[in-house]
């Protein structure tokens, strides 16, 4: 079920159940978007994603097939997130964070069986432009400095910056 509504900013505003998205988004009839979502200009969310409640989603974002994320996160702008990750709740993602999938890409011969997953846990903040490689967790509460490539587990608590990625203190939360 689809309600139009007129905002000063756009020329038409959808709501779909209870949920925002801007007519220019694409989301698939078979992604689940939660109560109380945004999901703003140019962004993609593709087919069996699971997008929780109250989650904001900055423009041209892609979310990829069967990507979980969790209530109350904030995804900003111009983020991609592949198949095979998995974001707890309460988590930001800065603006132009690329989550891989595959640790040896290549044109030929891809199939998802070489797809490896990548965990994001509660609480969890992500700087801008940083690159998390597939196959790490990231622990509760850390946070990853911007522009960092992270190749590695995180603790819980812990700050991680840099190329790669080095925990260099206790988080305060």
């Amino acid at each position: 079920m689809f309600n139009y509504k007129l905002n000063k900013f756009t020329k038409i505003v959808i709501v779909v159940n209870n949920y925002f998205k801007h007519s220019s988004s694409i989301v698939s009839e078979k992604a689940t978007i939660g109560d109380g979502s945004n999901i703003w200009h140019f962004s993609h969310i593709r087919e069996g994603a699971s997008i929780g409640k109250n989650v904001n989603i900055g423009q041209n974002v892609y979310i990829d097939k069967d990507v979980v994320i969790g209530d109350n996160c904030k995804i900003q702008n111009n983020v991609s997130i592949y198949k095979g990750v998995a974001i707890g709740q309460n988590v930001f993602v800065g603006p132009g964070v690329t989550f891989t999938n595959d640790l040896y890409p290549e044109i030929y011969g891809w199939n998802e069986e070489k797809i490896i997953p990548t965990f994001v846990k509660d609480g969890v903040s992500i700087g801008a432009n940083s690159t998390i490689v597939c196959g790490v967790t990231l622990n509760e509460n850390c946070l990853i400095g911007a522009g960092s490539v992270v190749t590695k587990d995180i603790k819980s608590n812990m700050i991680a910056f840099g190329n790669p990625a080095v925990e260099i203190k206790k988080n305060k939360s």
